[in-house]
């Protein structure tokens, strides 16, 4: 269904952003990893990216 509305490279795009933050959730709040400000910068970065490509596809 969101194929529909979105092209295939953005909803890869989006869809690996969300594992890649969900992972690092889960790691950071069951496995103890470690929240440095690079990480937290490097998942805000991904964060970002992932709302741009889902905001500005036509």
């Amino acid at each position: 269904m969101a194929q529909r509305h979105i092209s295939i490279g953005t909803a890869y795009a989006v869809w690996t952003g969300i594992g890649a933050v969900g992972t690092f959730i889960v790691g950071v709040f069951l496995f103890k990893d470690p929240m440095m400000v690079s990480r937290l910068l490097g998942i805000s970065l991904i964060i970002a990216g992932v709302m741009i490509l889902k905001f500005t596809a036509v």
